[in-house]
Order: C-alpha cells, then structure tokens, then sequence
C-alpha cells in the first residue's frame, strides 16, 4: 500500500519531468487546469504515467472529476486500495 504523501511527492516529480512544473506550485490545493496549466492532452499523459506507476488499469472515469491535485492524489490512492494486486 502507498500513502497519500509518497503518492504526492511521486506527482510533483511527474509534473515537473513532463510538463517542467515547479514542485514548490505543487501543492494538494492547487487546480490542474488553472494553477498548473494542465491541459486535456496533458492530463491524458499523466494518467499514462499514472497506470505506470499504479501498474493498474485505470479507466478515464475515475479521473473525470480530479479538479485538484490532492483528487489525483485521493484517486490513486483509492484505485490502489481497491483494486486486486496484477498479476505476475
């Protein structure tokens, strides 16, 4: 299991390497689309790299009302509580 706050700081690294956002902008509060820039293409390369990183297949739905960062945060954390280890 991965705590909220591992999950966090993995998402300012991710942000930064792909769209050169500064980790100190990062925050739970911050808006993806207004304080970060975040785009719809974007956010579809982040949820790439998110299933990366989950190693879960994440469907579009549950990311559909992340506004924030800290409901990415809460969306990983609930897709990796929830859903079956994968299989090896």
């Amino acid at each position: 299991m991965t705590d909220k706050q591992e999950i966090l700081s993995h998402l300012k690294k991710v942000l930064e390497e792909l769209f050169e956002i500064d980790p100190a902008d990062v925050s739970e509060d911050a808006n993806l689309y207004e304080d970060l820039d975040i785009d719809s293409i974007d956010a579809v390369d982040l949820i790439v790299h998110l299933k990366e990183y989950t190693g879960r297949k994440i469907q579009p739905a549950e990311f559909k009302d992340a506004r924030t960062v800290g409901d990415v945060v809460n969306a990983v954390q609930d897709l990796m509580d929830n859903e079956p280890e994968p299989e090896q």
